[in-house]
């Protein structure tokens, strides 16, 4: 069994940037549009939503998105992605290289220094051929690749994979990579979530640790764990039943397919199973939350990781014990938790230990303990 590091972290953030002033004016217009029209039926008018509540209600002010051109547009409210030729590059594969090239600048290897591609996300843009597939070709990585999912656990879940992966000996480097594009799989007409989500894609090189090898600045995976419940609360019913439950089915009626949550169910019952799963994960290794230098978690809603952390600690924890990037980014799915652990890392010294932790969709709970070379 050998002992297994993070070699490389990349992080890409696309430029363009919405604020919530921008959202909230694009999504109070329709409002007032689609209110003119109930008016009309008698059916309940829709409620507007407001830059103050959405700080409130999740810590987001800003997102940074692939694309900003549609999704302001009260008529439209989805950004405006053209189709790509089957030969040409995808938009994922796009995004995942991105992030994956400073993955591997940091790691200081070669594409053809791995053996294998994890592209791992909440939302994937086809079935098949698998985005890992075609980001192999597209960077010249040898042996094979898949995609896999579990929401916005995603990016630890693929970490969990292939730690074991690489820990067993049937990998050499493990290539993970999490391209977030969310944005076009969000409903902005939904005042339950138009605002949470933006873009952002991550990859880390997972590999071995050669005897003698000291590797200092990297962080050694000593555990990783995964925990998984059934729950409809966070759902998307995207699929090919999205089709074939329509009397027409060239005509696909999007409503109710789309990203939907219950939020306060979610916010309760994922601040007691992230806390749980925190100091029990951490007491199986002799540790306790006092002992982590850092902790990186998932980038959903800032209340539910204050909440989490106090659980755990019995008192407030700052942005230095577990830094957020969400107030400028918004809940990036499986990229969040490696979006800070990139931002925030490179202060910490030998030994230190760090957590990553996601949590999201299934319900789903991902883990690694880190330690610092």
């Amino acid at each position: 069994m050998h002992r297994v590091i993070i070699s490389g972290i990349g992080a890409e953030i696309p430029e363009p940037v919405i604020t919530n002033e921008e959202l909230v004016e694009s999504f109070n217009s329709w409002v007032d549009m689609e209110n003119a029209r109930r008016q009309t039926t008698g059916e309940a008018p829709l409620q507007k939503s407001d830059a103050d509540f959405i700080v409130h209600a999740s810590g987001v002010r800003s997102r940074h998105v692939i694309e900003r051109e549609g999704i302001l547009d009260p008529a439209r409210m989805t950004p405006r992605i053209p189709a790509r030729p089957d030969d040409a590059l995808s938009l994922e594969a796009e995004f995942g290289i991105a992030s994956a090239r400073k993955a591997l600048d940091h790691a200081g290897l070669e594409p053809s220094q791995v053996d294998l591609i994890i592209c791992s996300a909440s939302h994937h843009q086809r079935p098949y051929p698998a985005i890992a597939i075609e980001m192999q070709q597209a960077l010249g990585t040898v042996g094979a690749g898949f995609d896999m999912g579990l929401g916005c656990s995603s990016a630890a879940a693929a970490l969990h994979m292939a730690v074991n992966l690489v820990r067993s000996g049937a990998h050499k480097r493990v290539l993970v990579t999490t391209p977030e594009i969310i944005t076009g799989h969000l409903n902005f007409r939904d005042r339950q979530t138009h605002f949470i989500f933006g873009d952002a894609s991550v990859s880390m090189v997972v590999e071995g640790l050669a005897q003698g090898d000291k590797r200092p600045g990297r962080f050694e995976v000593l555990d990783t764990r995964l925990w998984t419940q059934m729950s409809n609360n966070i759902r998307t019913n995207l699929g090919y039943h999205t089709r074939t439950a329509q009397d027409d089915p060239y005509m696909i009626d999007l409503e109710g397919n789309l990203i939907k949550q219950v939020g306060n169910k979610v916010f309760k019952e994922v601040t007691v199973a992230g806390h749980k799963f925190i100091v029990e994960f951490l007491a199986e290794h002799g540790l306790t939350p006092e002992a982590v230098r850092r902790f990186w978690l998932h980038q959903a809603n800032a209340r539910m990781n204050a909440m989490i952390l106090k659980l755990a600690f019995g008192h407030d924890v700052g942005h230095d014990r577990a830094p957020m990037v969400l107030e400028k980014l918004g809940n990036t799915a499986g990229a969040g938790a490696i979006v800070a652990l990139s931002e925030n890392h490179a202060d910490m010294t030998p030994g230190d230990f760090g957590l990553i932790c996601a949590f999201g969709a299934g319900y789903s709970i991902g883990g690694a303990l880190l330690r610092m070379l």
